[in-house]
């Protein structure tokens, strides 16, 4: 029966990580559909950032409430994890508790695993009550509609539900060390581990014989287990990628001051071509080469960190929160920029599972999932850049798209079209002639 169990926990295990890999690789793949962009400057700076605001959560506390919770369930639920060492021997070789040689500081270690879960607990509770019923305006919005909202929801439940079963395993687990219950029980009488939390559980198993506890413990071990195995693949499909994607997302974050735009590469070399008195401007590009498109329009054309952007996106509403269009009653929401990114993007992904390779379907990014109307909103003031806990920049996508429509559809609002012209014409945004401009002063 021992070995029969090994085996399918052995199966399990293979099985939920060679599913996380092959998603891991989807993942990547899909990311580099994107152009390629040099982030590899800069190296210790960017680690740097990394530690200070990826590992230490720097930006997460500048919402104290929220930040600290978020910081508990963080670290709880790493620390915790780290159980799941002893847990994959357990399971692998048919042992129980095998880490518990190492005598008192295992005691310790289960103790502050207990403390952890019951933090992560009451944090999740919190988080779910906060996400429900107290009606904050980041969490209202239209595209947290469906599936969003459940997504969030079901995280909640997983962690909720993870750590449970880890207190009941070990309140059952207490329980039958101290029946004495063979393969429980510690030599010499002790006791492995300590249970500051599970202890008060107790009372709920004390009347129950040992056959009954031992279900209660196997039941609660495996689903336990089982649990973070379906949480570790749950992960693709869920806005939660940001536990693995937050670190390498701030690390190729943008260093250049914030108000500092790039120069578009493909317009860069047109104006190098027209002041090239050798060049030809008329000549037709090489066989089977095709024109650099100016800006974007689907996600192939925006660059891989911005596909990056997209997957570590947790929806929080930081970004919209702060967001002064949205806060005018415009119809923009940068986290709704990312999400539509993203959700575009996996739509490409799926057409190549299917079918090997990219096929046209039809849609793109722009019309199809961000609406003009959205774009134009933006005042490119970057505050929803700054209000990022983890380094995502939804306005980089909105400029790029704004290029595509000015440059390849002459698409502009009339009134930035005007300006334009005025530009062109008066070296300056108004419908003045230069020499006129000084004419106010001679007014009396």
């Amino acid at each position: 029966m021992q070995i029969f169990a090994q085996i399918i926990f052995v199966i399990a295990l293979v099985a939920a990580i060679g599913l996380f890999f092959r998603n891991i690789r989807r993942i990547i793949r899909n990311i580099k559909l994107g152009k390629k962009i040099d982030r590899n400057d800069n190296p210790n700076e960017r680690l740097a950032i990394m530690a200070r605001i990826a590992f230490g959560q720097s930006k997460m506390v500048k919402r104290p409430f929220s930040g600290l919770l978020h910081i508990i369930v963080y670290i709880g639920f790493i620390i915790i994890n780290i159980e799941v060492l002893e847990i994959l021997i357990d399971g692998i070789f048919g042992t129980h508790r095998v880490l518990s040689f190492i005598g008192r500081p295992y005691d310790y270690l289960i103790g502050i695993f207990e403390i952890l879960a019951l933090l992560v607990l009451i944090g999740v509770i919190l988080f779910w009550t906060r996400r429900n019923i107290s009606n904050i305006y980041r969490f209202l919005g239209r595209e947290l509609k469906g599936w969003p909202k459940n997504d969030a929801n079901y995280i909640l439940y997983f962690e909720m539900v993870i750590m449970i079963l880890f207190l009941v395993m070990n309140a059952a687990d207490y329980q039958l060390q101290l029946n004495g219950t063979i393969n429980y029980a510690q030599a010499e009488g002790g006791i492995a581990g300590a249970f500051p939390v599970s202890q008060f559980l107790l009372p709920l198993f004390e009347v129950m014989n040992d056959s009954t506890l031992i279900i209660i413990e196997r039941v609660a071990w495996w689903l336990h287990i089982l649990g973070i195995l379906i949480f570790l693949n749950y992960l693709y499909y869920s806005k939660h990628l940001h536990i693995l994607l937050a670190f390498p997302n701030v690390y190729f974050s943008k260093l250049a001051p914030m108000g500092e735009f790039d120069n578009l590469e493909s317009v860069t070399n047109e104006v190098k071509l027209m002041m090239d008195p050798a060049a030809d401007p008329y000549a037709a590009p090489p066989e089977g080469e095709v024109p650099e498109k100016f800006g974007a329009s689907d996600v192939m054309d925006l660059n891989q960190v911005q596909l990056l952007n997209a997957y570590t996106c947790t929806e929080c509403g930081r970004c919209t929160a702060q967001c002064p269009a949205n806060n005018t009653g415009k119809k923009l929401s940068p986290r709704k920029i990312m999400m539509d990114t993203r959700d575009r993007l996996e739509e490409v992904g799926e057409i190549i599972n299917k079918k090997g390779k990219f096929e046209d379907d039809g849609k793109q990014l722009l019309d199809d999932y961000i609406l003009r109307e959205e774009l134009w909103a933006c005042t490119t003031c970057n505050a929803c850049v700054e209000a990022c806990p983890v380094g995502i920049d939804p306005l980089s996508i909105i400029m790029d798209m704004r290029r595509y429509l000015v440059m390849e559809q002459s698409a502009a609002p009339n009134e930035l079209s005007i300006s334009m012209t005025n530009i062109e014409n008066n070296g300056a945004p108004w419908p003045y002639n230069q020499m006129d401009r000084l004419n106010w002063a001679e007014e009396k």
